[in-house]
């Protein structure tokens, strides 16, 4: 008798329960919709910091920081774009560690906006998207192992 078809692609009978346990089990749901969030975010924001098409970044860095960097706004933005886009890959990876990071990146640019004074609807929405980044660290600490752990390991 010859093996399944599961048998003979392993890959993709995991891939098969994977979905059927993201259909079933709302905080997985839950992981994986922050978890896709967060990738693409920071790669559209961080791609868009080079071609300035959603807005012009270097108005959205505060005077005291262009004061302290030792290059023009828009070149401190082309490494905030880098950033952003390590992060979107570190998501990818290893979402138990890339949420963190996330949470303290989201923190500095509520910070940075808040203290211009203006532009605080978008402070306000980057808080939303740092609680949306606090509560991935508690869902990636269950569902994405930590490196070195076993399979099965918490």
């Amino acid at each position: 008798m010859s093996a399944s078809w599961s048998e003979k692609h392993p890959v993709s009978h995991i891939r098969a329960t994977t979905a059927a346990r993201v259909n079933t089990d709302p905080s997985l749901s839950a992981f994986w919709i922050l978890r896709i969030g967060f990738v693409v975010l920071p790669l559209l924001m961080g791609l868009d910091k080079f071609a300035n098409v959603m807005a012009y970044w270097p108005e959205y860095l505060a005077p005291w920081i262009i004061a302290i960097v030792p290059f023009s706004a828009q070149t401190a933005m082309h490494f905030v774009g880098v950033v952003e886009l390590v992060a979107a890959a570190s998501m990818i990876i290893k979402p138990r560690y890339a949420s963190y990071v996330l949470s303290l990146w989201l923190l500095g640019i509520i910070v940075n906006l808040v203290s211009m004074g203006v532009f605080l609807d978008v402070a306000l929405r980057d808080v939303g998207l740092l609680v949306a980044a606090l509560a991935l660290t508690r869902l990636a600490s269950k569902y994405d192992k930590p490196w070195g752990a076993k399979h099965g390991a918490g």
